[in-house]
């Protein structure tokens, strides 16, 4: 059992103490629909792969497709368990899916990415769907890649079902909104959060570990808000200027495949060493399991913004909630992706092309609206839980509803 289902478990096991859900109505949340696995063979390399669809009750499965060295079963499962509640707080018709390929896509060349990409599609096409389970990009994969799955996916079941993928490329139905979709839904609930806590709407020290595709949208974003980016880091490493770092400059030389110690900007620091900078937001984009009990004590941030996955463990949870630090929970602050899949999921279901500025405010009044109904339950449970059981409790309650209704329990 790796640690972040581990973690998922016991704040699974919190929230049913607090809600006072019965034994069966947290098993009904655990029980899993339906896990495929695979081994794709491509170019003599083996590669095991994996598709797990969690829970159906609001809608077809909902979420992406990761390549990475460390995936695993119980990793792509707890990752499904997530999206299930990711997808009921953000109120979209949606359960949770989740997908993955245990292979280091960094040095593999185009042709054999598409391989791999073609072979998943080959191996998973009969359970997924776009009234079953709908893929999108996650970790090292993107719209490219999507489109590859989507190609052999309808080459398998012999027609059209543009709606069976989202962040697809535009020629194929994607959506524009997609590409920065996560970091936009990130910002809006930054905004919320700082407005809550009545800070400046400027001037806020604020650092991003994991400078990725989410990380540096939403740090150009808060960048030209007026906040001080303090320091960014990748897996390469990072830098930090305590008066505020150039954050365009600094994104042109990533596009430029200039790592950030080699941009020549602000002073060399290493991937951890941002945990112990005095901030106001710490933005975590990067993978799960980043704040741990292991280096927990070291944090001095005053909030957290999880836009990664599972960064931060259970038992480093408790600690910061005890130090009075207070953390966006994932399920929350990086529902952005997944809202505006919706989004185009809905416009190839429907041949409706809806208005750009339309989407927009929708996003928009979409994760306010997240924001608002997860605050309102922490001040009702008097602040004396953190806002990711708020946000669970929420989330698991409108699965329930949706079981109940179905005469399930």
């Amino acid at each position: 059992m790796n640690a972040f289902y581990e973690s998922l478990m016991q704040r699974l096991e919190t929230v049913k103490g607090i809600a006072g859900f019965t034994e069966q109505e947290m098993q009904t949340i655990l029980n899993f629909q339906n896990v495929s696995k695979a081994e794709l063979e491509v170019d003599g390399q083996k590669y095991p792969a994996y598709r797990v669809l969690h829970n159906q009750a609001l809608g077809p499965g909902k979420g992406g497709i990761r390549f990475h060295p460390n995936v695993c079963e119980d990793e792509v499962k707890s990752l499904a368990i997530v999206m299930s509640l990711k997808n009921s707080l953000a109120g979209l018709p949606y359960g949770g899916g989740k997908g993955g390929v245990t292979i280091d896509p960094k040095g593999k060349d185009e042709k054999h990415l598409e391989k791999v990409s073609r072979a998943y599609a080959d191996a998973f096409y009969k359970v997924i769907g776009q009234d079953v389970d709908i893929p999108a990009p996650d970790v090292y994969t993107n719209p490219q890649i999507m489109g590859w799955m989507l190609d052999e996916y309808e080459k398998k079941v012999g027609h059209h079902e543009p709606g069976v993928i989202t962040g697809k490329p535009l020629a194929l139905g994607g959506i524009a909104q997609r590409t920065d979709a996560t970091a936009k839904g990130g910002f809006y609930m930054i905004q919320s959060l700082i407005q809550q806590l009545g800070w400046a709407s400027s001037g806020l020290k604020i650092a991003v570990q994991g400078f990725g595709n989410a990380g540096s949208f939403v740090a150009e974003m808060l960048h030209k808000a007026g906040h001080k980016i303090v320091a960014v880091t990748d897996s390469s490493g990072g830098v930090m200027d305590e008066n505020g770092l150039d954050i365009p400059a600094l994104i042109a030389k990533k596009k430029q495949r200039v790592a950030l110690a080699e941009s020549g900007m602000g002073t060399v620091i290493d991937n951890q060493a941002i945990l112990k900078f005095d901030l106001d937001i710490l933005l975590l984009a990067a993978l799960e399991n980043q704040v741990t009990l292991e280096n927990v004590a070291e944090v001095k941030a005053k909030t957290i913004v999880e836009l990664a996955n599972g960064p931060v463990s259970a038992d480093a949870d408790k600690i910061l909630f005890e130090k009075g630090v207070l953390i966006v929970p994932d399920v929350a602050a990086n529902a952005g992706g997944v809202t505006v899949s919706y989004f185009e999921w809905a416009q190839n279901r429907t041949g409706n092309i809806l208005d750009e500025n339309y989407l927009e405010l929708k996003l928009k009044q979409m994760m306010e609206s997240t924001w608002n109904r997860m605050y309102k339950v922490y001040e009702e449970l008097g602040k004396k839980s953190d806002l990711r059981t708020c946000a669970y409790l929420l989330a698991v309650r409108r699965i329930l509803e949706a079981e109940k209704a179905r005469g399930n329990i």
